[in-house]
């Protein structure tokens, strides 16, 4: 005869393993029955005894975080079995240094348009657009048709885009 109450579903662990899912199971905080590819994940890579003991070793307020980069990196090993986590990481430096070597070459043009080394000696203004606001520049022509060495202005700011001369053309 089957019992008259009704119990909540396994969860995500029990169902897996094909288990009875006990009130005190250590998974199911963590391993809600509608993630059940979280739990596969982590047994697969970490196996389920292992998992187990290490949450039993855990403070219970740590727990979660520690589900959580089990279940990051078991999701990592999946796509990435040699390197895992490290592997996406190593690619994201890359990415973020050669995105700063390019951030650093266009802050210097940009330093280089706005001091003149790149601009006829006879320029009279530069115009930058920064935002919504905007605001003219002018710059110095110089000695005697030598060039001049003061700097028409820093622009220190991620953002913003440097116009120069008077017709408008954006200067690269």
């Amino acid at each position: 005869m089957a019992s008259s109450s009704y119990s909540n579903p396994p969860c995500a662990a029990c169902k897996f393993l094909r288990r009875k899912c006990v009130p005190d199971c250590v998974f199911a905080p963590y391993f809600p029955p509608e993630e059940p590819q979280k739990f596969i994940n982590v047994h697969r890579i970490f196996g389920a005894s292992n998992v187990s003991k290490l949450l039993n070793e855990v403070l219970p307020h740590q727990r979660e975080d520690a589900v959580n980069s089990l279940a990051y990196e078991a999701e990592a090993r999946v796509k990435d079995p040699v390197y895992g986590c490290v592997g996406a990481i190593s690619v994201l430096q890359r990415q973020v240094m050669s995105l700063q070597k390019e951030l650093d070459a266009t802050n210097a043009d940009l330093i280089r348009y706005a001091c003149g080394d790149m601009m006829p000696n006879n320029a009279s203004n530069v115009r930058f657009f920064q935002g919504s606001g905007s605001r003219q520049v002018h710059g110095h022509g110089g000695a005697a048709g030598g060039s001049s060495s003061s700097c028409f202005g820093h622009h220190h700011g991620s953002s913003g885009t440097y116009f120069l001369g008077g017709d408008g053309h954006q200067g690269r």
